[in-house]
């Protein structure tokens, strides 16, 4: 075990850490300037609009900033050593800051993407198992995804829930999760995204309209796992720097909660189709494609002038509109569910089960957590406060990870092919 005098050096670095990355604010950085969507929409995308981020300064002497990271990480190995795990954690974060600030400094420039690349990936990265790219399942599933009706998967996805009822619903749902927690669901008209999340609330995008199934992605996405993984890193007694997410831990966390919103059934075929147009739309921006083709992108799947100078902004923020130089994080979600469903069948097929919970620890990355669980054990990480029930008993999650080890092994091609003399027939087979 760890004595005291370790534990109060981990909890003071973490604090100081905390303290320095406060006003790195990425998202508000290279927010675009009132009538930009306008402009767009009244030009009919003939003409890329000029955006200046002057009057969007950063809130923070940029160069004094990454000095003081610089003098935290020396700090860092001084009280605990060039090895210390935990304190490479540490380090590895202040270093993730300090690109980010140079990336903010180079807003509207091409290097701002070779930052945003190194902090969040690339759509054309190959996947951990060294050949498939991560643009290849945006392709696959493309196809998969246009094949599903929801008309004939169940349930309505109609929108009749106002902005005010998924308020209310969420503050009773959220309140039964996090009872020791005094959360706080509330309107905003100053979000991007539909719903958003913070350090004790979420906020719901104002005067829109929702389905139920939106209801319970929020839940799931924004409340047991944004605002989750938030409150259990805050409520670390010593390593608090997990309660703050350097980009690192994104694709971590936007995998963890779409794949929690697939084991809670919340995910429906329209919201699939929006993580991966969004992942198809970054490949198009860094293969060249500029904002007009992107939008144009989106109008041809069908969405409104707003909506698709939206969802194509959000591939420009604080990047060129020219092609070539895209803001990556938008990847981060199906890239995420990749890694997470694949960490996750790994663990239950290697008998490691007990390193799926600290995903909840806060903000973390995949490779810390084995550092994590060995801190727990050492008395200085405690176990998440908050899990959802699918990680609380993970008797069900172990079986269907075990049986997808298996069938992962099985080509569906193989299954149903049609020869002369093969006695299945195939049940998919179209008749002329």
């Amino acid at each position: 075990m760890k004595d005291q005098k370790y534990k109060n050096i981990i909890l003071e670095l973490s604090l100081i850490l905390n303290e320095l990355q406060k006003p790195i604010q990425i998202l508000d950085s290279v927010k675009w300037s009132e009538g930009i969507e306008d402009f767009l929409v009244k030009n009919k995308f003939k003409e890329l609009p000029e955006i200046s981020y002057d009057n969007r300064p950063l809130k923070y002497d940029p160069v004094k900033k990454l000095q003081e990271f610089k003098e935290l990480r020396l700090k860092i190995q001084r009280e605990l050593g060039a090895r210390d795990p935990l304190g490479l954690i540490m380090t590895r974060n202040c270093i993730q800051y300090e690109d980010v600030i140079r990336m903010l400094m180079a807003r509207g420039k091409s290097d701002f993407y070779d930052y945003s690349k190194k902090l969040y990936g690339s759509a054309n990265e190959v996947m951990g198992d060294g050949k498939t790219k991560l643009s290849d399942l945006a392709h696959v599933m493309s196809g998969l995804l246009n094949s599903l009706d929801e008309n004939m998967l169940g349930e309505s996805l109609e929108r009749t829930l106002s902005s005010e009822q998924v308020v209310g619903e969420l503050k009773i749902r959220l309140g039964e999760y996090f009872k020791d927690e005094r959360i706080k669901v509330k309107l905003s008209d100053g979000i991007i995204s539909d719903a958003s999340a913070g350090s004790d609330y979420i906020k719901i995008k104002s005067d829109l309209r929702f389905s139920k199934k939106d209801l319970d992605i929020f839940e799931v996405h924004e409340g047991w796992v944004h605002l989750g993984t938030t409150l259990n890193g805050q409520n670390q007694p010593y390593a608090k720097w997990l309660a703050k997410g350097p980009p690192c831990s994104t694709a971590t966390q936007e995998g963890l909660a779409v794949t929690m919103e697939l084991f809670n059934f919340a995910m429906f075929p329209r919201r699939a189709k929006r993580l991966n147009d969004r992942l198809v739309a970054c490949q198009m921006a860094e293969d060249g494609a500029d904002l007009l083709e992107v939008i144009r992108f989106f109008k041809d799947k069908g969405q409104e002038d707003y909506q698709a100078v939206k969802n194509a902004g959000r591939i420009f923020r604080g990047a060129p509109l020219t092609g070539g130089s895209p803001f990556t994080k938008d990847i981060s979600y199906l890239k995420g569910f990749v890694m997470i469903y694949n960490f996750m069948r790994m663990s239950i097929k290697e008998g490691r089960a007990d390193l799926i919970p600290f995903l909840f620890a806060g903000k973390v990355t995949l490779d810390e957590l084995p550092v994590l669980k060995d801190y727990h054990d050492e008395g200085v990480i405690t176990l998440p406060k908050y899990l959802p029930p699918q990680i609380k008993d993970m008797n069900g999650l172990a079986i269907w990870m075990a049986f997808s080890n298996f069938l992962n092994r099985m080509k569906l091609e193989d299954m149903f092919q049609e020869k002369k003399n093969l006695e299945v027939t195939n049940p998919f087979r179209k008749v002329a």
